[in-house]
């Protein structure tokens, strides 16, 4: 779908990636921006990105209620990047179950809900599309970030599902595969991250150009080059991480 003189709306919009896709959105030509987060009153500096663009409005991805709200507040919707993610650090054996618990309520079941509340917004919207920002360790997992790879994982899987069933009406489903990306979730991690306006640009221009799986950053292009030419390389690499 093209962007410009649409309505798109971002989940976890308040910092990091999702900050920087409203701006993207915006300098896109998004007609209006629904910019959610658990808090809206963490949305004020969002706002100020676009005052006459963009609508801050409140959303927990983990509560179905909050969810049926949020598509009821935001009819116009034709795309949705569900961005809202958690990260827990730990090992499979012994990350904690509530971890395990917290990761997929949120980064699986959380945008699950939301494909489920506004798909048939979009549908009635005339159709457009939903972005599914997932991970570059949904592919090969790092065994420090377990149940995160797993949630991941998992979303990865049901937006493959959500592609089939929402083709015949009308709503393409991307999945955004970034690398390590400099926000709050990786600080203090030493390694090479992009930028999250990199990344943001990346996804949205990804979007207007149709493509479904979008590696928005050097670090997951070099790895999915990679992946396809020997995955089990790249599991063993990820593996001594």
């Amino acid at each position: 779908m093209k962007i410009a003189d649409t309505t798109a709306l971002v989940t976890g919009a308040n910092r990091g990636i999702g900050f920087e896709l409203v701006r993207a959105l915006r300098d896109a030509g998004a007609a209006r921006i629904y910019a959610t987060a658990r808090d809206p009153s963490t949305l004020e500096h969002v706002r100020q990105l676009a005052p006459d663009r963009v609508v801050p409005l409140s959303l927990d991805v983990t509560d179905e209620d909050s969810v049926a709200a949020l598509a009821q507040s935001a009819r116009d919707t034709r795309l949705v990047i569900n961005n809202a993610g958690v990260l827990d650090f730990g090992g499979i054996l012994d990350a904690p179950l509530t971890a395990v618990d917290r990761n997929l309520r949120t980064n699986f079941y959380g945008k699950l809900l939301v494909a489920r509340a506004l798909a048939p917004v979009i549908e009635a919207s005339g159709g457009g599309a939903i972005v599914n920002v997932l991970t570059l360790v949904a592919l090969a997992s790092m065994p420090g970030l377990s149940v995160y790879n797993a949630s991941k994982a998992a979303a990865w899987s049901m937006t493959q599902s959500l592609r089939a069933g929402l083709a015949p009406r009308g709503i393409a489903v991307h999945a955004v595969f970034p690398g390590a990306v400099d926000t709050d979730m990786l600080a203090g991690v030493e390694m090479p991250k992009a930028g999250p306006s990199d990344v943001a640009r990346a996804i949205v221009a990804g979007v207007n150009e149709g493509r479904e799986d979008i590696f928005p950053d050097p670090m997951s292009q070099q790895v999915y080059a990679a992946w396809k030419q020997d995955h089990k390389a790249v599991e063993r690499q990820f593996a001594a991480m």
